[in-house]
């Protein structure tokens, strides 16, 4: 197994862990429903399921 010649520093080890941090998610509007959710991703209003301004799965009450 490989080892390191020399310590890493703080500053170097930390410059290099910049990325790894947490970003927020996405969130769109649909244009149908004006509801916020997250993109890719279905997301339930009035009963039905909608994907891309569609519906995809209706439960309908009667």
């Amino acid at each position: 197994m490989a080892h390191p010649k020399r310590k890493i520093s703080k500053t170097r080890r930390n410059k290099r862990r910049t990325h790894d941090k947490a970003k927020l998610p996405t969130i769109a509007i649909c244009q149908t429903t004006g509801m916020p959710h997250l993109w890719h991703r279905a997301y339930e209003y009035e009963g039905n399921i909608y994907y891309k301004g569609k519906v995809i799965m209706s439960f309908d009450q009667e």
